[in-house]
C-alpha cells in the first residue's frame, strides 16, 4: 500500500454553514474540531447531529481482527458504507486487504488519498468509466485493481478500453456468479464458462483473478441453506476455471460476504478445494460502525451459527447515533422531534430511541423508558409515540440508534467523533 495522505481532508475548512458545526464557528480546519472542547450534552453543537463514538469504533475494529484471525479470511470492506477516506485508513491500519467500492466516483475519491488496492464489486459499465480505469491502471504500476464481470459484452468493452489506453497493464477481473431474482452475476455454469472463455480470448488486455458474488439478497426464511447453495455455485465456477487453467498467476480471489452473512462465506470458501493458492475475501462494509437494528439482529444470528465467535474478546457495538431535540409535545402520547429523513436512515427500519438527556442535568444520558417508538418521519420532523407519563419534555435531547448505517452517512458531510462523555475528539468527512 502506497502512502495514504489525508492531509487534504484534515486541512479542509468547515464553518457554521456546515451541517453539525456551531453556527458561529470557523472557518477552521476539520482537524481542529477535536480541539475545541465541544460537548454534545452541553448543547455546544447544533442538533440534529450525527456522531460516531470512538470507543465503539475501536471495539468493532478489534472484533473484526479477531474474526479474521479465527477464520483465516481477509477483508476488503465496502467503502460505500461511509465514503470516508479517514475511516478507510483505519480499516487498512486494521489489516484490510483492500477497499471495496461500487462506482468510479468512489474510486476517484479513494485514489485521491493514496489507496492503491481497490475491488470494484460492480460491473464497470460505460465508456468513461472503462477508459478512466484502464488509464489509471496503466498510469500507476503500484495500483492493484479488480472489477466484477458477468458478460461477454462487458469483457469486450473492457479489452477495448485497455487497448485504447496503450495496453500497458491488463485489467484484472472477478468472474461474478449470481442467482435468479438477484442482481448481477452469471446465473448458470454454462454462462460463466462463456464469460471465462471471453476473458481468455481478451488476453493480454484482461485477465481472470478470481470468482465472486453477493449473497445478501438471499436473506429471509432458510437463508443459511440458500446462501450455502449459492456459495457452492461460486466454488463450482472457480473449480471449472481452474481446470481450464483460466486464472492469471498469483493467488486466486474468492470473494463474497456483505455485512449479514460473512461467516458463511468465510467458512465455505475456506474449504473450496482449489489446488492453487487462494485468498478468501469478505466485504462487510458495516462492521466498523455496526448499528442498532438490522446488523445487530444479524450478529445475533451469526452467534447461533458460529458459537465460537464468543471467544473473540470484543463484540460489535453501535458507533453511530443521531441526536435530536424534543421540539413539541402536542398530544399526551406524541412528541415531535427536530430530526427527519434528511438526517437519519429509514429505509431498513425506523430509528430506535436509545437515550435521553435534559440539558443542565449532571451525569450521563439516561436510557429511554419502554413504549417509546418512532411512528414516522417527515423531511425535518420525527413523530415519536410515547406513554402519557413519559419524562420527555420540550428541549430534551434524544439519541437515536439507526438501522443500515449506509443511508445515514450519506446525509452528513462532516460527522464529529466523540468520547464516551460526548466531548468531540475528532471529525470525519464523507464524499457522497
Amino acid at each position: 500500500m502506497s502512502a495514504i495522505d489525508l492531509s487534504g481532508i484534515e486541512g479542509s475548512l468547515v464553518d457554521g454553514r456546515t451541517k453539525g458545526v456551531p453556527p458561529g464557528a470557523g472557518p477552521m480546519a476539520l482537524s481542529a474540531m477535536g480541539g475545541q472542547g465541544w460537548n454534545v450534552l452541553r448543547e455546544e453543537l447544533p442538533l440534529p447531529l450525527a456522531v460516531l463514538k470512538r470507543s465503539a469504533l475501536e471495539r468493532n475494529s478489534a472484533y473484526m481482527r479477531g474474526f479474521l484471525a479465527m477464520t483465516g479470511a481477509a477483508i476488503a470492506p465496502h467503502g460505500k458504507t461511509t465514503m470516508s477516506p479517514q475511516l478507510f485508513a483505519r480499516q487498512i491500519a486494521d489489516g484490510a486487504f483492500a477497499i471495496t467500492l461500487a462506482t468510479v466516483q468512489q474510486i476517484r475519491v479513494a485514489r485521491e488519498y493514496g489507496f492503491d488496492r481497490i475491488l470494484l464489486a460492480n460491473q464497470l459499465t460505460g465508456a468513461q468509466a472503462a477508459r478512466y480505469m484502464a488509464e489509471e491502471v496503466a498510469r500507476d504500476p503500484d495500483f492493484q485493481f479488480w472489477s466484477f464481470v458477468d458478460s461477454v459484452a462487458g469483457i469486450e468493452r473492457l479489452a477495448a478500453a485497455v487497448k485504447g489506453a496503450g495496453g500497458a497493464r491488463p485489467l484484472r477481473v472477478i468472474l461474478e456468479g449470481g442467482f435468479p431474482g438477484g442482481r448481477t452475476g452469471c446465473r448458470t455454469l454454462e454462462d460463466a464458462m462463456d464469460v471465462m472463455e471471453a476473458i481468455i480470448a481478451a488476453a493480454p488486455y484482461v485477465e481472470l483473478a478470481g470468482v465472486g458474488g453477493y449473497e445478501g439478497l438471499l436473506a429471509g426464511k432458510d437463508a443459511a441453506a440458500r446462501i450455502d447453495s449459492f456459495l457452492d455455485f461460486l466454488v463450482e465456477i472457480a473449480l471449472a476455471c481452474e481446470q481450464r487453467a483460466a486464472f492469471a498467476p498469483g493467488p486466486i480471489l474468492l470473494t463474497a460476504g456483505g455485512s449479514s452473512f460473512y461467516d458463511l462465506v468465510a467458512t465455505r470458501f475456506k474449504s473450496a478445494g482449489l489446488s492453487r493458492g487462494f485468498k478468501v475475501v469478505i466485504r462487510s462494509g458495516c462492521y466498523l460502525t455496526h448499528d442498532s437494528g438490522t446488523y445487530e439482529d444479524r450478529f445475533l444470528d451469526l452467534r447461533q451459527r458460529m458459537p465460537e465467535i464468543d471467544g473473540v474478546e470484543a463484540r460489535p457495538a453501535h458507533a453511530l447515533e443521531v441526536w435530536a431535540y424534543v421540539q413539541s409535545r402536542p398530544e399526551a402520547e406524541k412528541a415531535i422531534l427536530a430530526m427527519g429523513k434528511r438526517d437519519v436512515s429509514y429505509d431498513s427500519r425506523m430509528p430506535e430511541p436509545l437515550y435521553w438527556h435534559r440539558p443542565g442535568r449532571a451525569g450521563p444520558p439516561l436510557p429511554i423508558p419502554e413504549r417509546h417508538a418512532v411512528a414516522g418521519l417527515n423531511d425535518q420532523h420525527c413523530h415519536l409515540i410515547l406513554p402519557a407519563d413519559s419524562p420527555l419534555q420540550v428541549g430534551d435531547m434524544v439519541a437515536f440508534g439507526i438501522s443500515h448505517p449506509c443511508t445515514t452517512f450519506d446525509k452528513w458531510q462532516v460527522i464529529p467523533v466523540v468520547g464516551d462523555d460526548y466531548v468531540v475528539v475528532d471529525a470525519i468527512r464523507t464524499f457522497f
